[in-house]
């Protein structure tokens, strides 16, 4: 099942076929200068995935306004059509991540075939304890997992046991918690009472992990808690790890940090103690901005990839994180925006992996400042596009996947089917 026409497809590739076999053979003429084998690069390209958010493909909104987008999913079953047109075309999303409540449907069963006949998998869960859902019984407006009561942190508890249960039934290996947990005033709560009830939350949900499952924990500076957050950095993150067992790890969201933090060393930080999980790829100028990835700093986006293919290339013990988009589309096409991040984020990687480690290594160990930051900056200037665009059509996807979207006219068609949503307040879904 397929919700891209192959015919479109073919006829888009056709036009860009001649140009990209002359523009990737001149980039493997240029690279096997430097000892790097092309085919090398794009099998390693070709076999890179990063899973796409259920929640990305609706549009997304600020604390002010949301404006819907036309065409816009209506259930679980519209985002899994749309996500499936992002993984046709790219060839790079053939997961996805669902967020419980949001994505709650009565018959995982048919959920899972479905996703199956679409060529799609489901990646690590997500649960919410942020915001109150329907007939919810205890509120979480002053916390979840950290609330002073403990019927409001069994309740938490439960949500995400159930969000196990239901990975589980889809095939899913792991369980996102991030809490929006925290303060706005000081003195508003104890900071140290706060982080040890949610330890004690997080032990019962770590007991309820099945013995293949790994437990991803997200820390964030700030929002919607603007005075403290209970599980504010990467600090905070790794001791959460090292206190509930070998399952759980780091997540890294680029935009959960203060401006100008060096993400990219707190990536190496998790992987050197064998605590890096996963990410959430975004990216942000001011703050938790959720924009498209790579769109406002591309540089730090293939320093953080630096920091993987380095852990790749040597090996290193532990070393699986997961990949994932995180991102809120505003004012364009959620799908357009989300196949252009995974194309960056294959982009970075291919970026890695073009890096001459061994002349990077002897400049660090020479103390020569300029040589070594001119290496990388060597993997970072090089046009990749060819790489991508040839594992794209080796995989069946598109040369240009923008381009082929639209020739296709997906978005006009789901307009025409899925009833028009009325503007309303804020809020990010």
């Amino acid at each position: 099942m397929t919700m891209i026409s192959e015919d479109v497809v073919s006829r888009e590739n056709d036009r860009r076929l001649a140009d990209l076999k002359s523009d990737y053979a001149h980039l493997g003429a240029q690279l096997a200068r430097r000892g790097v084998d092309i085919d090398a690069v794009k099998a390693k390209v070709a076999a890179y995935a990063v899973a796409v958010p259920s929640w990305g493909v609706g549009t997304g909104g600020t604390r002010f306004a949301r404006f819907p987008g036309e065409g816009e999913p209506r259930n679980i079953y519209d985002k899994l059509e749309d996500c499936a047109v992002i993984q046709e075309l790219t060839r790079a999303t053939p997961t996805v991540s669902l967020h419980i409540p949001w994505d709650k449907v009565p018959d995982l069963k048919e959920l899972k075939e479905r996703g199956a006949a679409l060529g799609l998998g489901f990646d690590a869960m997500n649960s919410n304890t942020f915001s109150d859902a329907p007939q919810q019984e205890h509120s979480y407006k002053y916390g979840s997992l950290s609330h002073a009561s403990a019927a409001t942190r069994q309740q938490a508890v439960e949500h995400n046991l159930e969000c196990i249960a239901i990975g589980n039934a889809l095939g899913s290996k792991a369980l996102t918690v991030w809490i929006g947990d925290g303060t706005n005033f000081p003195g508003q709560a104890n900071f140290t009472k706060s982080f040890e009830r949610y330890l004690d939350a997080m032990k019962d949900i770590y007991k309820g992990l099945p013995d293949d499952w790994r437990l991803f924990t997200e820390h964030k500076m700030y929002e919607p808690a603007f005075y403290s957050t209970v599980v504010q950095d990467w600090g905070s993150n790794y001791l959460i790890a090292q206190e509930l067992g070998p399952k759980a790890y780091c997540l890294v969201d680029l935009g959960h940090h203060a401006p100008n933090v060096n993400i990219e060393m707190i990536v190496a930080r998790l992987i050197q103690f064998k605590k890096l999980g996963g990410f959430h790829f975004n990216d942000s100028k001011y703050g938790d901005d959720d924009l498209d990835t790579g769109s406002i700093d591309p540089y730090r986006l293939f320093l953080v990839f630096n920091e993987l293919v380095d852990a790749e290339v040597r090996k290193a013990e532990g070393f699986s994180p997961a990949h994932m988009l995180d991102q809120s589309h505003n004012v364009t096409d959620p799908i357009e925006s989300l196949m252009r991040s995974a194309m960056e984020v294959c982009r970075a990687y291919a970026q890695g992996l073009i890096v001459d480690r061994a002349a990077l290594a002897g400049y660090q160990d020479g103390n020569d400042a300029l040589m070594a930051s001119e290496t990388l900056k060597a993997g970072f200037r090089t046009d990749v596009e060819p790489i991508l665009a040839m594992a794209r059509l080796d995989a069946g996807g598109a040369i240009d996947p923008v381009a082929t979207y639209r020739s296709a006219g997906y978005r006009a068609k789901v307009t025409g089917e899925r009833p028009a949503v009325a503007s309303g307040g804020g809020g990010i879904v």
